[in-house]
């Protein structure tokens, strides 16, 4: 059992298209597989068949009022704490972006509110001095450059998690739990030019002014993207072997 699995989230089926391939280049596997939560749910056997899992983003939020969520919603909500859950208690390995670190937060008991979004671009990451020796963050630059996109986030890590990067607009942008369980609020895995196509998907959803678009695109283009990517990679040499 050594395959890993991407997980989406995505309703729209372009971006999620999009985000599975920009997952599978930024990895360097071509044998990520693809679970797809909005359309199928999480699959019976799913912690038999995968060594770990890899959570894409979004456009639903943690935050929104229960009575406002669809069925599928809360499904996906339901099925990722599952996966969640059983990274934090080491039965397997996982690694929740964006939307996702919202679902684990919550798991785990930490708040997660509208006080810390992010404006959709690139945003400056710093590691805490806990990365340094960490098996997926160790080695990466003290300070980088990611892509951030999101209407909600944490001003301090849930219980039990340890702080792994941060910056001035949303403090957690990254934290572990145990060695199995990570989360990121930052997008690690696409080029610019793939964030670009998938802001054209969101480009009426409240992230950015759609008037914006082609000045932000401009920034998220020249952005150098080195340091998520080998996140990735590392990520998925302790966990897909």
């Amino acid at each position: 059992m050594v395959t890993l699995a991407y997980v989406c989230a995505r309703p729209q089926a372009g971006a999620a298209d999009g985000e599975y391939a920009s997952f599978r280049a930024a990895m360097r596997r071509d044998d990520l597989e693809r679970i797809d939560l909005v359309r199928d749910g999480l699959p019976a056997d799913a912690f038999d068949r995968y060594a770990g899992f890899v959570v894409g983003g979004s456009p639903f939020n943690v935050t929104d009022p229960r009575s406002t969520k669809t069925d599928v919603q809360l499904r996906v909500e339901g099925d990722l704490e599952r996966i969640a859950e059983r990274a934090a208690s080491a039965a397997t390995g996982a690694l929740f972006t964006c939307y996702g670190i919202g679902i684990v937060t919550r798991m785990l008991g930490g708040e997660v509110s509208r006080a810390y979004p992010e404006d959709t671009g690139p945003s400056v990451i710093r590691l805490t001095p806990a990365a340094a020796s960490d098996r997926v963050f160790g080695g990466l630059a003290a300070q980088f450059t990611a892509l951030t996109a999101h209407k909600e986030g944490s001003g301090d890590v849930p219980p039990g998690a340890t702080l792994l990067a941060t910056n001035d607009a949303c403090p957690v942008q990254a934290y572990r739990v145990g060695d199995t369980l990570y989360a990121t609020q930052f997008h690690p895995e696409p080029t610019g030019s793939a964030f670009t196509e998938r802001m054209a998907v969101y480009r009426d959803d409240g992230y950015f002014s759609a008037n914006d678009y082609d000045a932000i695109a401009a920034r998220v283009v020249r952005a150098s993207l080195t340091e998520p990517v080998r996140l990735l990679q590392q990520f998925a040499r302790a966990f897909g072997a």
